[in-house]
């Protein structure tokens, strides 16, 4: 896969994309990280890439041209048809789903902004969607682009060193993610569930899958509104609900 990026500030999503699973991935040809400066397209002494407001109004806006140019220019780096994203507080939640469906793709270019945000012209006209990371505002869009990134890239086939590792995510089967442990065994800080040493697999799976539900029941109750339970999760959901309620009592 490969994902383009038009940045101001290429050196930190090189930096970024460098290291940990997706520095791995791009090692192993699992993916290709590649960034565009719009300020390359600047045709002025000053390289400027921004203008005010029409009707005015605080800040700066980054103008058509230079990104207008950056797209075409990173679009004719490959055959590969690819789908642009800006990231925006204004876009769609970016969910484990949507990861999913990009980590699918063959190509995605990511648009990130400054300053105020670009022409809205740029988004009605060359911007396939937007997608926002959170309810908050961040200077750019870089730190979002490094998430985006993160996210697919540890879902190629093969950048992470276990496939199980993806599969048991949180999200990933709509849920969150069961607690886990590793040595010691015994803490000052408390003991590892017996369940966990018995080597009794079939009772580990239910154990962590009732921990999932309980999890995700306590934390994230919407979530569960989103999935349809089996049979046996529904017994394990009731199950962890009676328990928690009388350790409460």
């Amino acid at each position: 896969m490969r994902i383009d990026v038009i940045t101001l500030f290429p050196e930190f999503i090189e930096s970024c994309a460098g290291i940990g699973v997706v520095g791995r991935a791009q090692e192993r040809g699992l993916l290709e990280v590649v960034t565009c400066n719009p300020r390359d397209f600047a045709t002025d002494n000053h390289r400027t890439v921004d203008g005010r407001p029409f009707g005015g109004g605080p800040g700066m806006l980054m103008t058509i041209a230079p990104l207008r140019d950056a797209l075409d220019r990173v679009r004719q780096a490959s055959t590969e048809p690819a789908r642009v994203i800006y990231l925006s507080p204004q876009g769609a939640r970016l969910t484990q789903e949507k990861v999913v469906e990009l980590a699918r793709m063959d190509r995605v270019i990511l648009l990130c902004g400054r300053y105020e945000g670009v022409d809205e012209r740029v988004l009605e006209n060359l911007v396939d969607e937007e997608l926002s990371i959170g309810d908050y505002v961040l200077s750019g869009g870089e730190l979002a682009a490094a998430i985006v990134i993160d996210a697919i890239g540890r879902l190629q086939d093969g950048a992470l060193n276990d496939a199980q590792s993806a599969e048991q995510d949180s999200f990933a089967g709509g849920l969150l993610d069961c607690p886990h442990y590793t040595r010691p065994v015994s803490d000052d800080l408390g003991e590892v569930p017996e369940v966990l040493l018995s080597g009794d697999h079939a009772m580990i799976r239910r154990w962590r899958r009732k921990q999932a539900l309980g999890r995700t029941w306590l934390r994230r109750p919407d979530l569960l509104t989103r999935v349809e339970l089996d049979a046996e999760s529904r017994t394990l959901l009731d199950e962890f609900r009676r328990d928690y309620r009388a350790a409460e009592n």
